[in-house]
């Protein structure tokens, strides 16, 4: 991307909410696609090429790529500098970036300016004035109802050259003109950067910019903008992706933190899901989803953590104990929440308790996520919780899943870093089923030889590993009772089919035993309740649910 201030990625500094469109872009793309920004605060199609700027970006360009052009804004400034002609240098400079572009391989694509939140009548003929207040300068006029443009012909040179080259133009200068006027001269300005004095500290005397994106409205016209490109592109529009809410530690989303994200969730959303993707980072906080944010989806981009490092013994602020439940690092209460390609960690090591997901909302769903910690590292605690895993990695040492909760496992890959338990379940007497594990692999750090797949949390506790590869580090015994002899009497511990140098039907524990048929454990079965929940066959799709 090449351009001016409007799309360029912004400093944040001081907490500065200023955004370029092309900053959020990224967050409205999947991952396949790469968007490298090059806009540059002040710049003209001119002073970009006399920098030397351009020379950089064709020098990266590689064939199949797209370089996305917006100028104007500062191609109206008067200096000499920057200031270029429309309908001449102007023009000959995108026709340079055009055919540039395509000598590398690239194709190039061409974007006008977008508006000027401008409803005031201009005096003059002048169309290269910032409506900004500075500090120490004047108010603005006042403003009336109908928005007045302040680009001229800068606009028809990208358009005319794009016809003229046979290049993909986009119009961005309607669709926010479009934008702002139907929004008007009081809703426009949450928009662009008016800031109320001594709010942020970049701007302690405040601003009223009506150039200037803010977050809200970066991220609404680069919206506007994946959509056109959408339509005028459909080699990208396989790839252009809507999140409700993004979060990104470099300023492309609506947040810094997942927790605002989840803040900002309406109470009791229905019907409906709020996406909310997670651009790669390591985010290290405490996270809370409660009950009232309902229909929650997070998808996190390659490389996207959640961590803490709180564990049991930890002091609170009142110097006592966390406890292992208060040791978590996320903790979902909520019902219908889907999670995908999002790692949860509890990252304080082999400290004893600490919990890097505690679950307690029903219907819930994970697909290609990780659980990384050591001891208690999954916390499956709803009782009347059931929840789906798919796909996922959860590792650690002594009973690292652990709960109450009706879990499903399906082709998960758990691994032991240490001797120890795989699971504690606490399954309530009478509930049909605990945990089950479909076609999952158990695998161990090396010199790790001494591992079971269970031991009994509470007297009735369920476990069934169904076609399951079993590494070495499975005992030849398989259960262990938790030095509960009575417990060996009432929990279901089963196998069926195990295979791996660990499956040894022959030497399991007496109180477990192997199943002969998978009647009663069919996959889409054990979720199902008195809802017909079935996240193996509707995905994460919301069911109806009286509330």
């Amino acid at each position: 991307m090449i351009g001016d201030s409007t799309m360029a990625n912004k400093k944040l500094d001081g907490g500065s909410p200023e955004r370029g469109w092309g900053m959020m872009l990224p967050g409205f793309f999947s991952e396949d696609v790469v968007v490298d920004n090059h806009a540059q605060n002040g710049r003209s199609s001119k002073s970009f090429i006399s920098e030397g700027r351009w020379e950089k970006v064709l020098s990266k360009v590689k064939k199949g790529d797209y370089v996305f052009i917006q100028f104007g804004h500062n191609d109206e400034k008067t200096d000499s500098t920057r200031h270029t002609v429309p309908g001449t240098t102007f023009d000959a400079n995108l026709r340079r970036f055009v055919n540039e572009t395509r000598a590398k391989g690239g194709i190039p694509v061409l974007f006008n300016s977008i508006v000027r939140r401008n409803f005031v009548r201009a005096s003059d003929e002048s169309i290269s004035k910032d409506a900004r207040k500075e500090p120490g300068k004047e108010s603005l006029p006042t403003e009336g109802t109908q928005l007045f443009d302040t680009h001229g012909a800068y606009l028809d040179s990208p358009r005319n050259v794009a016809k003229e080259m046979g290049v993909v133009f986009i119009d961005m200068n309607k669709i926010t003109h479009d934008l702002v006027q139907g929004l008007g001269p009081v809703e426009s300005k949450k928009l662009f950067m008016w800031v109320e004095p001594n709010t942020v500290p970049a701007l302690p005397k405040g601003r009223e910019d009506n150039t200037h994106l803010n977050v809200y409205g970066g991220r609404v016209v680069a919206g506007l903008a994946a959509d056109a490109i959408s339509q005028a592109i459909p080699e990208l529009s396989k790839f252009v992706r809507r999140y409700d809410y993004v979060v990104a530690q470099d300023g492309s989303g609506d947040f810094f933190s997942i927790q605002e994200a989840i803040n900002a969730v309406p109470d009791f959303r229905k019907n409906v899901r709020t996406t909310i993707l997670i651009r790669k980072g390591t985010y290290k906080e405490k996270v809370v989803i409660p009950e009232s944010k309902i229909n929650v989806s997070l998808i996190g981009e390659d490389g996207a953590v959640l961590t803490y490092d709180d564990f049991a013994n930890k002091p609170n602020a009142f110097g006592e104990n966390l406890g292992t439940s208060g040791s978590s690092t996320c903790y979902i209460y909520s019902p219908d929440f889907y999670a995908e390609n999002l790692t949860f960690e509890n990252s304080s090591g082999p400290v004893g308790q600490a919990v890097a997901c505690f679950v307690s909302g029903d219907r819930v769903y994970f697909k290609n996520c990780r659980f990384l910690g050591f001891q208690d590292t999954l916390y499956t605690y709803g009782k009347n919780s059931r929840q789906y895993y798919e796909n996922c990695y959860i590792e650690g040492t002594v009973d690292f899943i652990f709960g109450w909760s009706t879990a499903v496992f399906n082709k998960c890959h758990i691994h032991s870093k240490g001797d120890g338990y795989v699971t504690a379940p606490s399954t309530d007497q009478g509930k049909k089923y605990g945990y089950v594990f479909f076609d999952c692999r158990l695998t161990a750090d090396a010199g790790v030889e001494k591992v079971f797949l269970s031991r009994p949390w509470r007297p009735y506790a369920q476990a069934v590993f169904v076609r399951c590869e079993l590494g070495k580090q499975i005992v030849a015994k398989g259960w262990n009772n938790w030095g509960k002899k009575d417990a060996e009497k009432t929990v279901n511990y089963a196998e069926y089919e195990s295979r791996g140098a660990g499956a040894n039907p022959e030497a399991r524990a007496a109180f477990s035993h192997q199943l002969k048929s998978l009647k009663g454990y069919e996959l889409e079965s054990i979720l199902v309740g008195e809802d017909g929940w079935n996240p193996t066959k509707d995905g994460h799709k919301l069911i109806e649910v009286k509330r």
